[in-house]
């Protein structure tokens, strides 16, 4: 029997629609490179980006061409999120911290025809302007400085458009966009996102036991939105028409402690490594910011318990996500199941500590050679995920098979256990797990007690290769401003919470780690910097 349901494509110029005619009068607040605020509504947005919708169909772009975005965090950004998908194209965001080199593989690989851009990004545009084969340039000026000869202003291709666009009959399963990994094993992977997917994680990300973006919020994703669709939060706060507030290219603390001052921002998005930036601001100047209780989302890495309280002292909530950007990104959510909400402060920041259990529509099994794991809490294995915004196979790469199982799960590479109650803990990736004498170390649980110290700003453990051993863990260590830590005192530190094999062989204390184009910390450049570590003895 078949039911009796319209047909009704889950296509984003729903999303588009509904911010401009229910939500007209809402604020898109954008810091722009010299600090000012750029303002206007999504009644704005709306026109601007059906303005752009149709300049582009006139430029000639054809259904499913590819448009290029190489912009930091703001209005014009949002229009192309909007207007390139409901004129029949495939955004196509350009990662601005990778090599040039790799900022052209990714648009040549996608099949870029146009390229939207800053203006202050020109200086790097130029950098990969012979390799990439961008028909046309079209520069957003946020400086108001002449556009260099070669290009063109994004002002005047939307002065093109004469009002009377009409939306293509989009299929939800066309593609909407397209995000590349940031390439850290092998070259940058094209995962395109079609409308169906967007639309659905989109839903997901306004539901009340998930991040609960709604209408009375205003929200400031700290999130790259050349990076992973930017979480799907622009996307959100067009569904919902909540105040949305983008930081341009000022991502230091005190921009943002700012921006979350004089805007009331209710809800933030960003890496860890933002958030601990964040509370060393807070300590070095208590008092200066008044700031109303806000909801912190975290994903990228998983955030140390210690920075959970920090956050928590100063009038902030912290959840975390997990998923990766062949998940869209979100495949896990953190939250505290309601016999848990009377335990003690300790023990619920154990459980905040954690990636959470799957979003509804996600399966994730955590497996290893002898099959699913228990939930017990300690058994590891890979983790593997299937769902309606899950990639299944990268884009223009067919023998990139070996990420997905024969029953046709995504291998994610990440290690994780499983909890009685459902909740995963990312205990490493596969390939930062540190193997000593036959037995496994993870390398976060150490980093995320050595960040508990009140010493310590951040650290990273690696595995470095052991005559003996095989391999054995080496603390990397950045102390906070004026204190100096010693290895002894860290050893004890962590001496009891883990066993006496587990403890690092060493510690090294440097100024600060590398970390990846998205906040992550760069495990493949320290174990480079230190794969010829001198033991003692």
């Amino acid at each position: 029997m078949q039911g009796t349901m319209m047909h009704y494509p889950l296509t984003l110029t729903h999303l588009l629609e509904r911010a401009g005619k229910l939500f007209p009068e809402r604020e898109v607040v954008s810091r722009l490179p010299d600090r000012s605020l750029h303002r206007y509504t999504f009644a704005d947005v709306y026109r601007r980006s059906r303005s752009l919708a149709e300049a582009l169909q006139k430029a000639g772009l054809g259904r499913g061409d590819r448009v290029a975005t190489l912009m930091w965090n703001h209005y014009a950004h949002l229009e192309a999120y909007l207007g390139i998908p409901a004129a029949g194209g495939v955004m196509n965001t350009l990662n601005l911290r990778l090599a040039p080199k790799e900022i052209a593989y990714i648009a040549n690989h996608a099949g870029a025809r146009f390229l939207i851009v800053d203006d202050v990004l020109l200086p790097l545009c130029e950098q990969i302007r012979e390799s990439a084969k961008f028909e046309r340039v079209f520069v957003v000026s946020l400086t108001g400085q002449p556009v260099p000869p070669g290009y063109e202003r994004y002002e005047d291709l939307l002065a093109t458009a004469n009002g009377d666009f009409r939306y293509p009959d989009l299929d939800e399963n066309e593609a909407a966009s397209i995000c590349y990994t940031s390439g850290t094993t092998g070259v940058p992977k094209g995962v395109a996102y079609t409308h169906r997917s967007v639309a659905l994680h989109t839903f997901l990300l306004t539901t009340a036991d998930n991040f609960a973006i709604s209408h009375g919020d205003v929200c400031l994703p700290v999130v790259s939105m050349f990076h992973v669709n930017g979480w799907g939060l622009p996307y959100a706060a067009a569904m919902v028409g909540c105040k949305l507030i983008l930081p341009g290219p000022l991502l230091d603390a005190e921009s943002l402690l700012d921006l979350c001052e004089t805007e009331n921002v209710t809800v933030a998005a960003g890496v860890p490594t933002i958030w601990l930036n964040v509370v060393d601001a807070l300590e070095r100047h208590p008092g200066r910011w008044q700031l109303q209780p806000m909801r912190i989302l975290v994903g990228g890495a998983a955030p140390p318990a210690a920075l959970i309280g920090k956050l928590e002292q100063h009038g902030f909530r912290l959840q975390q996500g997990w998923g990766l950007t062949e998940s869209s990104p979100q495949a896990t959510t953190n939250q505290l199941k309601a016999h848990m909400r009377d335990w003690d402060r300790e023990k619920k920041r154990c459980v905040q500590a954690m990636a959470g259990i799957p979003v509804p529509w996600v399966d994730v099994r955590v497996i290893n050679e002898s099959g699913e794991v228990p939930r017990d809490g300690q058994t590891m294995g890979e983790i593997q995920l299937r769902g309606p915004w899950v990639a299944a196979r990268y884009y223009n790469l067919p023998e990139e098979t070996d990420k997905w199982t024969k029953d046709g799960w995504f291998r994610t590479g990440d290690v994780g256990v499983v909890d009685r109650e459902g909740y995963l803990r990312i205990a490493d990736r596969t390939k930062d797990l540190i193997k000593s004498g036959g037995e496994w170390i993870s390398s976060l649980d150490l980093e995320n007690a050595l960040a508990a110290h009140p010493g310590v700003r951040e650290a990273a453990v690696i595995a470095v290769p052991h005559p003996k051993w095989q391999e054995r863990p080496v603390a990397i260590v950045v102390a906070r401003d004026g204190v100096a830590l010693a290895a002894e005192d860290l050893r004890e530190f962590l001496t009891g919470r883990f066993a006496k094999w587990q403890l690092p062989d060493a510690f090294v204390f440097v100024d600060q780690l590398p970390h990846t184009s998205t906040g992550k910390l760069q495990k493949k450049e320290l174990r480079r910097r230190y794969n010829n570590w001198k033991w003692e003895g």
